[in-house]
């Protein structure tokens, strides 16, 4: 099974981190956390990027805030699916970010999930490389039946209790 990378530009985006890693720890998914920034080390992100295939990663999660650049940064240097983490920031709650991440040139696709969506982007990652993996797509249709089942349990509550 291809693995998937994670690149946070800051430490401080491990809280989100911590959300994607949880999600592919319970589908079974190998992953790799590093911390590069786009703009402090341009050359190692440059580098994870370019050897990411031959390294085994079929597909990279990006988290950064603010300018949040690494995730383009990333995808330029790659042809492997990359998907942003838009972060939110103190300044303008994460707007920015998402902008940022979003908003990429023609020729250079970045995936973007929600604010904060590190969950998301945990499971688009299993998702994308599900599509050749049997095993890996039926868990991700049990996941879906579970949390389905967890949301009409929820529904059985409230109406036993109106």
């Amino acid at each position: 099974m291809k693995k998937v990378g994670i690149i946070m530009g800051s430490d401080s985006d491990m809280p989100i981190i911590t959300k994607a890693t949880a999600i592919l720890k319970e589908l079974e998914v190998p992953y790799e956390v590093h911390i590069y920034s786009a703009h402090r080390t341009p050359v190692e992100a440059r580098d994870f990027a370019v050897s990411a295939r031959e390294n085994g990663f079929g597909v990279l999660i990006c988290a950064a805030g603010m300018a949040a650049h690494l995730a383009g940064a990333i995808a330029a240097n790659t042809t492997l699916p990359v998907i942003g983490i838009p972060c939110k920031s103190s300044v303008l709650d994460g707007m920015d970010a998402l902008l940022s991440t979003v908003m990429m040139p023609t020729g250079i696709p970045v995936a973007t999930v929600a604010i904060n969506g590190g969950a998301n982007a945990a499971l688009l990652a299993a998702q994308i490389i599900a599509v050749e993996d049997k095993e890996l797509m039926s868990k991700l249709d049990a996941k879906r039946e579970n949390d389905a089942k967890i949301v009409l349990e929820k529904d059985k509550n409230i109406q036993n209790n109106i």
